[in-house]
C-alpha cells in the first residue's frame, strides 16, 4: 500500500478549524509535529491514502467512531495522585464546612471531577475525604467524573496504576487503599465503586445539559488548552452545572476573572477557588 501523504499547511488549518468546532482544543503552529503524527497514524490505521478521504470520513461518518478514536489520541492525560493538594485541604476544611452549614436538607453532597483522566484525581478525592472530613460520616458524597476521552475512561474504571502516578501518596495510604497487581497497584474495588465515571465534551452544550446540581467542581488544567471564547462558553456551562452556592476549583496558573465575571472569587486559607453566587438562579 502507497504510504499517506504528509499533511498541508492546508489540510493543517482545515482539521484545526473542525477539532476546534468539535472540542473547543485549539492546536496552535507549535503543536503540529503532534497534531500531523496522530493523524498520518489514524489515516493508515483507517486506510486512507489521502487526508480527503480521511477527513470526509472523520466529517460524515454516522457512528463518529473515528473521530472518538482521534480525539482519545490527540487529547493529553498527565496526571497523579493529589496533585495540587492544597485544594483537597480547602475542600476538607472551608467548601464542605461552609456547604453543610447552610444546607437545609440531606440530600447529597456532588462533587464532579473533570477531566477525569485515568482516574487519580476522583479516587484521590475519595480517599481525602475519607482520611481527613470527619463528617463523611455523616453526609452522602456522591463524585462523578468525566472525561471526553473514552480510552481513559476505562483505564479510570479500572483503577490501575503506575508507580509514577502513586510516587506522592503516603505509603501508609498506598497499603490501605491499594493491592499490588504485577507491577502495577491497584486501587480498592469499594472506592472505583464509589466514583461514577462518564463521557462529557465540556464544549457540547448537549453532552453539559446532562450534568447538573454540583456543589464542588474540581477543573484542573483543561481550560489552558481552550482559546478565550471556549474559555468562556465553557466557564458559563460550569456555571449552569453548579447550586447556587457551589465552588469551582480551577488549576494554579488558571484564574476564572481573567475568563468570566459570573462567579466569585472566594479566598480561603489553603487556597483561592470561585464560587457561584448564592443568589444565582
Amino acid at each position: 500500500m502507497q504510504k499517506p501523504s504528509v499533511i498541508s499547511d492546508e489540510d493543517f488549518q482545515k482539521f484545526r478549524e473542525f477539532f476546534y468546532r468539535k472540542t473547543g482544543m485549539l492546536f496552535e503552529d507549535s503543536k503540529r509535529y503532534f497534531v500531523d503524527k496522530r493523524l498520518l497514524e489514524r489515516m493508515a490505521a483507517t486506510a486512507n491514502e489521502s487526508f480527503r478521504n480521511y477527513f470526509t470520513m472523520l466529517r460524515f461518518q454516522a457512528s463518529g467512531a473515528e473521530l472518538q478514536t482521534l480525539i482519545n489520541a490527540m487529547t493529553v492525560n498527565e496526571t497523579y495522585f493529589f496533585r495540587e493538594e492544597y485544594q483537597f485541604r480547602c475542600l476538607v476544611d472551608s467548601i464542605l464546612p461552609e456547604l453543610v452549614a447552610r444546607r437545609s436538607s440531606s440530600r447529597p453532597i456532588r462533587i464532579w471531577s473533570v477531566p477525569s483522566s485515568s482516574g487519580e484525581e476522583p479516587y484521590g478525592i475519595a480517599i481525602y475525604l475519607l482520611e481527613h472530613w470527619p463528617l463523611l460520616e455523616q453526609w452522602d458524597v456522591e463524585i462523578i467524573s468525566s472525561d471526553i476521552d473514552t480510552q481513559v475512561l476505562e483505564q479510570a474504571r479500572k483503577g490501575l496504576y503506575a508507580s509514577r502516578a502513586i510516587q506522592h501518596l503516603p505509603t501508609n495510604l498506598l497499603k490501605k487503599y491499594f493491592h499490588r497487581a504485577g507491577s502495577h497497584y491497584q486501587i480498592s474495588q469499594s472506592l472505583r465503586e464509589a466514583v461514577e465515571f462518564t463521557r462529557v465534551n465540556v464544549h457540547d452544550a448537549a453532552d453539559m445539559r446532562g450534568h447538573r446540581q454540583f456543589d464542588v467542581i474540581f477543573c484542573r488544567n483543561l481550560l489552558i488548552y481552550f482559546d478565550d471564547l471556549s474559555r468562556k462558553k465553557t466557564a458559563e456551562s460550569f456555571f449552569d452545572a453548579l447550586n447556587p452556592g457551589g465552588f469551582i476549583c480551577l488549576g494554579h496558573s488558571e484564574s476564572m476573572s481573567r475568563i468570566s465575571s459570573l462567579f466569585q472569587i472566594r479566598r480561603f486559607p489553603e487556597a483561592i477557588v470561585y464560587q457561584k453566587p448564592l443568589e444565582a438562579r
